[in-house]
């Protein structure tokens, strides 16, 4: 019982891209296909039902051509760019805060560029909600409200707290603060003090 192969999408569009880009590398070099027939050793009418997408391409016919033309086997098949590796976030506005998200996946941990402008438009009313977050200041000063805790954390500064305990944060003065927020379910800890022990 012989196994059928599967379509391959990915791999069909890359195979029938093979026949324009071998025409086109041996016409912009001017050679003719009898000369590339005597150099591959390939007929003629399997180069040219190659270039037309008749012949299926394979190993044993790319690499004499590939030699015959002096260029890696990648030119002729085409390997795959690589891809964009900028994170395009789109930005979040949220009364004075602006939010850039840093991560795409839903669910887990979630990871924010967060650019809080003054004066703050919310009131520093404390909240509580289900979660985990850690913050790192860049820019400006963060005033954390926590429980009974009133804290100014200043850039490279960070803090972490579960966030059922009542929690406000915003700018401590009269400038914009910055900072990164990591926030994510119960138990998911970055174990970051908001000041490192002395020794």
């Amino acid at each position: 019982m012989t196994e059928q192969k599967q379509d391959d999408p990915e791999l069909d569009a890359v195979l029938t891209g093979v026949g324009p880009r071998l025409r086109r590398l041996r016409k912009d070099r001017g050679v003719t296909l009898a000369a590339l027939s005597e150099v591959t050793g390939i007929s003629v009418s399997t180069l040219s039902r190659l270039e037309s997408g008749g012949r299926r391409p394979s190993l044993e016919l790319l690499l004499p051509i590939a030699r015959a033309h002096e260029v890696p086997l990648d030119d002729l098949v085409g390997a795959p760019p690589v891809s964009d590796p900028r994170v395009k976030a789109k930005p979040i506005v949220y009364g004075s805060k602006t939010f850039l998200p840093l991560t795409s996946r839903p669910g887990g941990l979630q990871a924010y560029k967060v650019v809080q402008d003054v004066p703050c438009t919310e009131s520093a009313e404390q909240r509580t909600h289900e979660g985990y977050e850690w913050v790192y200041v860049l820019n400006g000063r963060l005033r954390l409200k926590l429980a009974e805790h009133d804290l100014v954390l200043a850039p490279g500064e960070a803090a972490e707290f579960d966030t059922r305990l009542p929690h406000w944060f915003g700018p401590a003065g009269d400038e914009p603060v910055e900072f990164l927020s990591l926030f994510g379910p119960q138990g998911e800890r970055m174990h970051v003090r908001a000041r490192p022990k002395r020794s």
